[in-house]
């Protein structure tokens, strides 16, 4: 389920109802529409997408790719994090917690609150300066939802910072974030969790 970096033309080729996913912005659009359908069904604790969902897919990666939706505000999930248990994102441990830049500083990833998630030490450690998604990738773990939207919602803002949305995939220069890291398709929602679970402590 996730894109190897030598797929990348392919996938740039691959077209959704709404075009061809083609651009910067394509790809993460894609990707956070994705998110929505695949939050929807899970806390439908459905096993499979139904017609539904993919309806949700394709309205927002639709109207985010014309203008006329817009991400949701990072606030949201900044709310989550104060009410969410205060564990490792990536393994569910309590123990020896700090905070770890989501998309690595090594990078250029912003040191900022938004951009800060709490990781053991453990985590934090084999994590290091690689890319989040790239290191999920090759622990087989697909991110935990609520953690995935974050990434793409940090990953949307720079890249309009940047004024790379429009850029061709293949000619698009390194980022704070790998593209090709970014889940282009998706699991079936039984295996999917919105967060990690709890560790025992």
């Amino acid at each position: 389920v996730f894109a190897e970096a030598g797929t990348i033309a392919a996938m740039a080729g691959t077209a959704s109802k709404s075009g061809a996913i083609l651009t910067v912005a394509d790809r993460l659009y894609w990707a956070y529409a994705n998110v929505a359908m695949a939050q929807a069904a899970v806390e439908s604790q459905l096993p499979k997408y139904k017609p539904v969902h993919y309806m949700v897919r394709s309205r927002l990666y639709s109207g985010l790719s014309k203008g006329t939706m817009k991400i949701g505000p990072l606030a949201h999930d900044e709310r989550l994090k104060m009410i969410l248990p205060q564990v490792c994102c990536y393994c569910g441990s309590g123990t020896f917690l700090a905070a770890d830049h989501l998309l690595p500083r090594k990078r250029g990833g912003p040191n900022t609150g938004d951009n800060m998630v709490w990781a053991c030490r453990s985590c934090n450690s084999s994590k290091g300066g690689t890319d989040v998604l790239e290191w999920l990738a090759k622990r087989q773990q697909f991110p935990p939802l609520l953690l995935l939207r974050r990434y793409l919602k940090l990953a949307i803002e720079l890249s309009l910072a940047l004024g790379v949305m429009d850029v061709p995939l293949g000619i698009a220069a390194e980022l704070p974030f790998v593209l090709t890291a970014i889940p282009f398709i998706f699991p079936a929602p039984d295996e999917l969790v919105l967060w990690v679970p709890s560790l025992p402590t």
